[in-house]
């Protein structure tokens, strides 16, 4: 078995049986190679040729540092460029450049708008070019036609739209963000204004209910009992000096109703002295606690000069009863009827005058104690108020907080948003530029003439193989001593060698010479093509 696998190996690679093939089906090979390639060649010659025009486009970084300048536009080159492409290639701005360079409109086909946006959409190709980075630092746009001139204007429209779009998107984008921050920055602004005037009438609502004004209560609440106690001294004070006056006159009014006689003895005279006495001992007091502007320290000066105005005005009339000589009993009785000397009469008035502004006092420093309890009341209330306002104002603040917050960094985002708005005006950010001009094709990109001689060149070869098969598939003769002994059922057991005579050897000579020539003609035909086909593209 494995002496036969042998032999039907040895028989696969029969190269004398291949070499005899070949020279009785060379023009069965021949002819179907070079007529499959003459036809696809002849074929990418009739084809309309389309030239294609490119440009290289450099996505330029922003000349100013983004810690200085930060971009308020989206960032994301990818998707920008897929937009922009969209409103390049979108239907009015297709037919708008069809209608302007009068594309797509020499053809025989009647062809309709959309059929037109369609062809040159398939027409422009857009590839992106990336760096190690695996970021886009280019992109080629390419546009392909079949007049070469107006695939290099085409193209270069087409990169004309793709720099103003680029910049006119990012111009309004960036516009678009800072007004939306403006709206949002006034709507803060009219928050924290509202927030404001909650506080503003809150506290006017609550005026020293507030827990900044606690100090300022407590110091005014201090300073109203320092004054309350003032005041009940003060009253103290006036309620004594009053008994003493009452007292005084009652002592007068005893005097006018029964006179006395000659003796001279003064009856107030003590009381005087004992009243000055109280008065000197209350100013040194008021004097060690106050200065001697205080209201309380010169109204004791006042009575303290009254007291001694009395004291001196009594003691002038005893004085005075005591050295007059004694009249006689007739010039006397009309002294007892009139019952005391006229400085005794003339103190009395003095006395009730006095009793009279003691009561006013009185009753004023009374009203003041009641005037003061109800401030202290007052402020006592003010100040148990204050833990509850001061809950309420935490609030109010905290919302208000928050909200001054959220304004500044409204504020600070609105400001660098501006700026980075007019970074975009002034075309200082990220931008497109051309990096290769559009260029003139020189040859077309499609028909690739050459990679049609080979595809040619290929088609030719399983052409004339097919054939070559087809006819040895057909053919019954025996052309090899091979095929002879497979068919005789003996083993041969000689051989009669062929006999040619000159004219055979010369008819065989030629048809080698046959063999040769028409395949080199072949080959050369073929090479000539393929040269022409790369040097005329």
């Amino acid at each position: 078995m494995s002496e036969n696998f042998e032999e039907q190996a040895m028989e696969g690679l029969d190269l004398h049986r291949y070499l005899g093939l070949a020279k009785r089906r060379y023009l069965h090979f021949l002819i179907p190679l070079f007529i499959g390639w003459l036809a696809v060649w002849f074929t990418s010659w009739m084809l309309a040729p389309r030239y294609q025009s490119s440009t290289l486009i450099l996505v330029e970084q922003p000349t100013m540092p983004k810690n200085y300048v930060t971009p308020n536009i989206n960032d994301d080159l990818q998707e920008r460029l897929q937009s922009i492409t969209q409103q390049i290639l979108s239907r009015t701005r297709l037919l708008h450049i069809i209608e302007q360079f009068g594309l797509y409109g020499s053809d025989r086909a009647q062809r309709t708008p959309d059929d037109k946006v369609e062809l040159m959409r398939k027409d422009i190709a857009i590839d992106l070019v990336r760096d190690p980075r695996n970021q886009i630092s280019s992109f080629n746009v390419s546009y392909t036609s079949a007049d070469p001139a107006t695939a290099q204007k085409i193209t270069s429209e087409l990169t004309n739209l793709f720099i103003a779009e680029n910049l006119e998107a990012r111009q309004h984008q960036s516009e678009d963000t800072t007004k939306f921050l403006e709206s949002q920055l006034e709507t803060a602004r009219q928050n924290l204004s509202e927030q404001e005037e909650r506080i503003r009438q809150f506290k006017a609502q609550h005026v020293g209910e507030m827990p900044a004004q606690v100090a300022t209560n407590l110091q005014i609440l201090t300073g109203l009992q320092a004054q309350l106690q003032n005041g009940e001294d003060g009253l103290n004070a006036a309620k004594q000096q009053r008994v003493y006056l009452q007292t005084l006159a009652d002592q007068y009014r005893t005097l006018q109703d029964s006179a006395k006689n000659g003796t001279g003895k003064a009856v107030g005279l003590p009381a005087l002295n004992q009243e000055l006495d109280r008065l000197q001992t209350q100013l040194a007091d008021l004097r060690s606690r106050y200065t001697d502007q205080h209201p309380d320290v010169r109204k004791l000066k006042e009575q303290i000069a009254e007291t001694q105005t009395m004291r001196d005005q009594l003691l002038a009339g005893l004085q005075a009863k005591a050295q007059a000589p004694k009249p006689d009993e007739a010039d006397q009785i009309p002294t007892v009827t009139v019952g005391m000397d006229p400085a005794q009469a003339a103190m009395t008035p003095q006395i009730e005058s006095q009793l009279r502004s003691n009561q006013v006092e009185i009753t004023n420093r009374e009203r003041s104690i009641v005037a003061l309890k109800s401030k202290i009341d007052e402020y006592q209330r003010l100040l148990n108020q204050e833990p509850v306002r001061e809950q309420q104002l935490a609030d109010l603040t905290r919302g208000y907080e928050q909200s001054k917050a959220n304004y500044d960094d409204l504020l600070k985002k609105k400001n660098e948003s501006a700026m980075a708005t007019s970074m975009e005006m002034m075309q200082q950010g990220e931008r497109f530029r051309v990096l290769d001009p559009p260029s003139f094709p020189q040859k077309p990109k499609f028909p690739n003439r050459l990679m049609f001689c080979g595809m040619g060149l290929g088609i030719g070869v399983a052409l004339g193989l097919s054939v070559v098969g087809i006819f040895e598939m057909f053919d019954d003769r025996l052309h090899t001593t091979k095929d002879i002994r497979k068919l005789l059922p003996v083993e041969v057991i000689g051989e009669i060698p062929l006999i040619e005579s000159r004219s055979d050897a010369r008819i065989a000579k030629r048809w080698v010479w046959l063999r040769w020539t028409t395949a080199g003609l072949v080959l050369v035909t073929i090479l000539a093509g393929s040269a022409f086909s790369y040097l005329r593209g």
